[in-house]
């Protein structure tokens, strides 16, 4: 018995509503650039609108749209001829929130631009989209030993990135950090 066109819309409409947040979220991580994932997101979608009796009757739904949100992003960096500096400025003014986690998502966000791509899509699935790293290898189509060692070599690359660092350091530690630096410059003891 098949169901009412009405029935499938709602179901799909139900389901994209739902899961837009955090598509939106992965996709911005793995993009950069706020539109460029709302275009990844929207094509992923109409993608699984066109499959939607396939991802209905999936075991998980939400598996399916985002592998398929992968593979849009895949698709996407290959089609790319041209190297794209990725920036979080947008040419707009808008109010901008000023509190210190903002800020420090911020800095993140620009650390994780600055990693490959690949290095990039295993750390945003593994620690930010919190999955195991079962359902990143799945998603990735790679092996689970893959996921470990992209996402070590990442997690390593943030860590030695000194925006990040600074993150990391309290602000009296920091200035006993900076000022210890300075002496070592100096030549004092």
């Amino acid at each position: 018995m098949t169901r009412a066109p009405e029935a499938h819309d709602a179901d799909f409409r139900a389901f994209a509503t739902g899961r837009w947040p955090r598509l939106l979220r992965t996709a911005y991580l793995l993009t950069g650039h706020h539109h460029d994932a709302e275009d990844l997101v929207q094509v992923a979608l109409v993608k699984a609108y066109a499959r939607w009796h396939r991802v209905a009757q999936a075991s998980d739904p939400d598996a399916y749209v985002w592998r398929i949100l992968i593979n849009a992003h895949r698709d996407r960096i290959r089609g790319l001829r041209v190297f794209e500096w990725l920036t979080v400025r947008f040419p707009e003014r808008s109010e901008r929130d000023r509190t210190e986690q903002v800020l420090d998502r911020e800095v993140l966000a620009r650390a994780l631009q600055r990693l490959p791509p690949r290095q990039r899509a295993a750390v945003v699935l593994r620690y930010i989209e919190d999955r195991t790293e079962t359902e990143v290898a799945a998603l990735l189509a790679v092996r689970i030993g893959t996921v470990r060692s992209r996402a070590a070599r990442g997690l390593q690359k943030l860590r030695a990135d000194p925006a990040v660092r600074e993150l990391r350091a309290p602000a009296g530690e920091q200035e006993v950090t900076d000022r210890a630096g300075a002496a070592q410059r100096s030549g004092v003891r």
